[in-house]
């Protein structure tokens, strides 16, 4: 499909893309989070099941293939043994693909575990000696799972018997923990590739956002607050043509991604969690509106008034005036109505360029307005990426899908001072966490491994 964009738009569509997650700045007081993390009341007291960050790229080494990621289980100390952090066995993790338009799954990754413990009465140990594969005897606890993809049309089993990376207990139970994840990487049918298993948390930032905006004069900035926290992070590799619409990545390029948890209770499954673009629950919707955003599927989206008002009209535009003087943009934001709720393209809204919403794809659905993370699959990598994505012309970045280095706070930041409408960044204005404290994999699943120093180390 021949991509149209207007270059001279590109700005504006970077950081107004971005304005809706801007609200992440003062919106939140009470404690420390990152990318949707412990956002709402009720997945607060429920780690093992919270989504933290969804990505969605064109992966850079492989032509002609997407890799999904997200991730669970935040803000995980290294040292948190005896028992370490697992996937809830009586959960579904869900990845979803909608790539028509009508905010319905059309292709569902759905990971299930199960636990191997052999510890029983005998030992509290997680191993009992240095482990040096996954099958090593001296592993006495691992998680296994199955993946399947799941159509409208049915489910496949893609892996039945996979094992999960353990946790990174540390050098002397893992000497090798490198190892450990390569053997862990399983292989889909056609190709593509799996992952289950903890990570380093790539999401980086400052959090000190929350002490009156970094200090109520930027004062407070340069540290990553999430460095050296671990996350479990889920993962598949496939090619574009799995997720297009009839199977045509060149006629049908654009998909919308989301994650979702699915936790057994009583006689049915319900959704517990659900995280799309970064930061939309946890600083968009108001309070009272938190948990059932989690519950809710995107067709549901356009029906509820209150949340799209907090698009249409950000409360964090409001209070970044009240404190830093800065004029908050006209409302209603249709801009942003565009970037979170239809996609980009210049039928769709006032952003003039055709960048990323489903109704571009040939065999579009009628399209419905829903919140998810949407990716062209056309758009080759880029050479030399920009953390500041789409912002800097850089269109494989963010809001073009999500990859694990694009710096998604500073493109925040910018937008939430109005340079989404002037054009014109302001000077200065960034928390200075500009990259992961870990360097990016050159292969899948591209997240760094986990680290296993002690917090309180550092």
């Amino acid at each position: 499909m021949e991509l149209r964009i207007n270059r001279r738009a590109l700005v504006g569509i970077g950081l107004a893309a971005a304005v809706a997650a801007s609200s992440l700045i003062v919106l939140r007081t009470d404690s420390g989070t990152a990318s949707s993390h412990r956002e709402a009341p009720m997945i607060a007291g429920d780690p093992r099941n919270d989504n933290t960050d969804v990505y969605a790229f064109v992966s850079p080494d492989k032509a002609g293939t997407v890799t999904l990621l997200a991730n669970w289980i935040p803000f995980q100390e290294p040292q948190g043994g005896p028992n370490f952090y697992t996937f809830d066995t009586r959960s579904r993790y869900n990845i979803k693909i909608d790539n028509n338009g009508d905010a319905k799954p059309d292709v569902t990754y759905q990971w299930m575990f199960r636990d191997e413990d052999k510890r029983g009465t005998d030992t509290f140990l997680y191993n009992n000696g240095p482990v040096t594969s996954l099958n090593d005897p001296n592993l006495l606890y691992r998680q296994r799972y199955t993946l399947k993809r799941i159509t409208p049309h049915g489910s496949r089993t893609l892996i039945s018997n996979g094992i999960v990376a353990p946790s990174n207990v540390g050098p002397a139970s893992m000497p090798d923990y490198g190892t450990l994840r390569a053997q862990s990487i399983g292989n889909l049918p056609g190709g593509g590739k799996a992952f289950a298993g903890q990570s380093d948390e790539a999401f980086f930032l400052d959090l000190r956002v929350f002490d009156l905006l970094y200090g109520g004069n930027l004062s407070e900035v340069g540290q990553d607050t999430t460095r050296g926290y671990n996350v479990n992070t889920l993962s598949v590799q496939v090619p574009a043509s799995d997720l297009a619409v009839k199977g045509d990545a060149r006629r049908n390029p654009v998909i919308g991604v989301w994650s979702t948890t699915d936790k057994h209770n009583g006689d049915k499954y319900v959704q517990v969690s659900r995280l799309g673009n970064p930061l939309v629950n946890e600083v968009v919707a108001p309070a009272g509106l938190k948990d059932a955003f989690n519950a809710l599927p995107p067709e549901k989206d356009a029906d509820v008034a209150a949340l799209v008002k907090r698009v249409t009209d950000p409360e964090v535009a409001r209070l970044l005036e009240g404190i830093y003087g800065i004029k908050a943009p006209a409302t209603p934001r249709n801009d942003l109505v565009e970037i979170f709720l239809t996609g980009i393209a210049k039928a769709n809204g006032p952003i003039k360029a055709d960048l990323n919403s489903q109704s571009l794809n040939k065999d579009a659905a009628k399209l419905r307005p829903s919140e998810m993370l949407r990716l062209n699959m056309s758009i080759p990598p880029a050479k030399d990426p920009n953390r500041l994505g789409v912002l800097a012309g850089d269109l494989q970045g963010f809001p073009n899908g999500r990859r694990l280095g694009d710096d998604v706070v500073d493109i925040a930041l910018q937008a939430v001072a109005g340079a989404a409408q002037s054009g014109k960044l302001v000077a200065g204005l960034t928390d200075k966490v500009d990259r992961n404290d870990k360097p990016f994999l050159q292969s899948f699943p591209y997240i760094p491994l986990p680290s296993n120093v002690a917090l309180n180390q550092r």
